[in-house]
């Protein structure tokens, strides 16, 4: 990577219409809150709601001879992909995975069906690559990588640019899937002479790019988990890998549950919608440490917006249970009359909540194993609960996440 790339793409961008330059807002609700300023990028106010048509653009534009585009995709980068085909009434070759839900595959279709063609091929990522690159090499279309491509991290390095036309940030907070996003934004404020600190953020058991930095070498991930599904990449880009090798310097790694919790906070307290990616860097300023960033500049992006309202309910169901408000038991109830009548009238608390009641075992004679969820009001609670059915005959186990049990019940 230089200037020139990085240049060309801020100008080819910067003439874009279907690209703008996004809002760099400063939230006194967090800024008060840390004793510092907080300011959020808003890539959720693309058009695609995600930073990903910037790569995708630059990538297609810098190469506009071809005729036709191929790329790989389930999520934003498809989006910004078709956006840019359709504006240039290009023919492009979307691949997807089969398990890719409808609502992403119509958000694709509705940039436009003319000149896209999809195809859904393998159960993940990896054998929907290889089929892509397959049809490109028998095609001769251009290939246009979700992050793992120069030309992909010049257009996201744009981002950074913005910023600093604006303030001069003490911290970047930049989530990281593949690495296309970082690896821009840590080229530019390397090639610039920037003096920023900018700090990654992943999913835990995404973390891919931690756990290959730690290895120095590039490791895949033996489990993958996809909740965070902007961010859930098995294996980071070679590219990346080695820009994020000389220039990063640390990343923090976020529990889907703390980050839930932080997804339906910015929603109620500042009103914006982003999905669990785009949320990664907010979730993560409460592990800065708060003299390290008193009275300086912060920078959290918001890389995208796409959320499905079909996830809330899980996602409000991890953010209770991250806030300690929300907890799962097995209890024996025996079979007598007024065993549930006793439970309600004694154990359970004025403000204590049943959010699911399930007998486990009807047919013993003695006693029924109930499944059973207590939302509680304050996070105490939930101990005077356990004390009041400790005192009781009621034999119970509190679920907890790690538990076998609790995968397979909850």
């Amino acid at each position: 990577m230089n200037k020139q790339i990085i240049n060309n793409a801020i100008n080819i961008i910067n003439k874009s219409n279907i690209i703008v330059k996004t809002n760099l807002e400063k939230s006194m609700r967090l800024s008060n809150k840390f004793n510092t300023n907080i300011f959020l990028k808003r890539e959720d106010l693309q058009s695609v709601r995600s930073f990903k048509i910037r790569g995708a653009y630059y990538k297609i534009m810098n190469n506009i001879s071809h005729n036709m585009v191929t790329s790989v995709s389930a999520g934003n980068h498809a989006q910004g992909v078709a956006l840019t085909c359709n504006y240039l009434k290009k023919r492009h070759n979307i691949f997807l995975p089969v398990t890719t839900p409808l609502q992403k595959i119509n958000k694709i279709k509705d940039f436009g069906e003319e000149y896209l063609t999809l195809h859904t091929v393998g159960d993940n990522f990896d054998e929907s690559e290889k089929a892509a690159l397959e049809f490109n090499k028998n095609n001769n279309s251009l290939f246009v990588h979700p992050f793992d491509d120069y030309d992909i991290i010049a257009g996201q390095s744009t981002i950074v640019h913005e910023i600093f036309e604006e303030i001069e940030p003490d911290i970047i907070l930049c989530p990281i899937g593949g690495g296309g996003l970082i690896s821009g934004i840590l080229s530019y404020i390397d090639l610039y002479n920037k003096k920023t600190e900018v700090i990654g953020v992943e999913p835990l058991n995404a973390n891919s790019m931690e756990i290959s930095l730690n290895n120095n070498l590039l490791t895949p991930l033996t489990y993958l988990d996809t909740f965070v599904d902007g961010a859930s990449v098995k294996l980071v880009g070679k590219n990346t890998f080695n820009i994020c090798q000389h220039l990063l310097k640390k990343i923090k790694v976020i529990k889907n549950n703390k980050l839930c919790y932080h997804m339906i906070d910015v929603y109620q307290k500042d009103g914006i919608i982003l999905e669990p990616a785009g949320c990664l860097s907010i979730a993560a300023l409460d592990t800065l440490k708060s003299y390290e960033i008193e009275n300086k500049n912060i920078v959290c992006l918001l890389t995208g917006g796409n959320n499905d309202i079909m996830r809330y309910p899980e996602i409000i169901e991890k953010s209770l249970l991250y806030q300690n408000l929300k907890h799962y038991f097995l209890i024996n109830f025996t079979q007598s009359p007024g065993q549930l009548k006793k439970f309600i009238n004694v154990i359970l608390g004025p403000t204590d909540d049943i959010t699911r009641f399930e007998y486990l075992k009807k047919t013993n004679r003695d006693f029924g194993t109930v499944f059973i969820g207590i939302e509680v009001l304050e996070p105490e609670d939930i101990y005077i609960f356990i004390n009041k059915l400790s005192k009781t005959n009621f034999k119970f186990i509190k679920l907890h996440e790690k538990d076998l049990l609790y995968s397979y019940l909850i």
